[in-house]
C-alpha cells in the first residue's frame, strides 16, 4: 500500500492535513458532509490514476 507521500502531488499530504484540520475546528452537525466532500474528492482521484497494477506483482 502507498502511503500519502508516495503520491504524484507531495504537496497533496500537507493541504490534506489542513483540510481535515478545518473540517475538525467546524461544528459536530457540518463535519459529516465536509467529510464526505473530502472522501469523494479522494475517490475520483484513485479512480482517474493511472492503473499499474504491474508494479505491485512479483
Amino acid at each position: 500500500m502507498a502511503s500519502m507521500s508516495d503520491s504524484a502531488s507531495p504537496d497533496a499530504a500537507p493541504d490534506l492535513i489542513d483540510r481535515l484540520r478545518l473540517i475538525e475546528d467546524q461544528p459536530l452537525a457540518e463535519r459529516a458532509g465536509a467529510y464526505a466532500a473530502v472522501h469523494d474528492e479522494l475517490a475520483r482521484r484513485l479512480e482517474s490514476a493511472p492503473d499499474d497494477t504491474s508494479a505491485s506483482r512479483p
